[in-house]
């Protein structure tokens, strides 16, 4: 979700718009992960594994969602695409680390090498996006 806001940020002037259009892609997802997540566990059962897809789902779900209103909220919050934009950056890797601390405890796996790989990641699909919508604004001529 972090590089579609880095790209409505460049593509739409206003905030609220950004934030509407965020929430709806940010609810889609949610929708999809969830599905995603039912479909994988339905089929590892179907293998021996022991996971209840229903629940799966609705963690997957939940969990995306709530992530989505945490990413989304500075959108809502401040005026300034762009400070929204940081703030929803830095609040996407404080995730990222919570995340990676969790399974660095309860897979013991190294935290800074998942963590760095996540972040990296995740904000250079942002850059990408954010020029993407760069490009396309210039050779598309749209100035909303």
């Amino acid at each position: 979700l972090t590089g579609v806001l880095a790209g409505f940020t460049l593509a739409l002037p206003d905030a609220r718009i950004i934030s509407v259009a965020g929430l709806v892609t940010g609810i889609a997802a949610s929708l999809s992960m969830a599905a995603s997540s039912f479909l994988e566990t339905r089929q590892d059962r179907e293998h021996g594994g022991k996971k209840q897809p229903a629940k799966s789902a609705f963690y997957t779900g939940t969990a995306y969602f709530i992530t989505v209103l945490i990413l989304i909220a500075p959108f809502f919050i401040f005026n300034s695409v762009f400070v929204a934009l940081g703030v929803t950056l830095a609040a996407a890797i404080l995730i990222i680390a919570i995340f990676n601390f969790y399974i660095s405890v309860a897979k013991e796996k190294p935290f800074w090498k998942e963590f760095l790989t996540m972040a990296a990641i995740s904000l250079g699909v942002a850059a990408l996006s954010f020029g993407i919508a760069f490009l396309l604004r210039i050779f598309l001529g749209v100035d909303v």
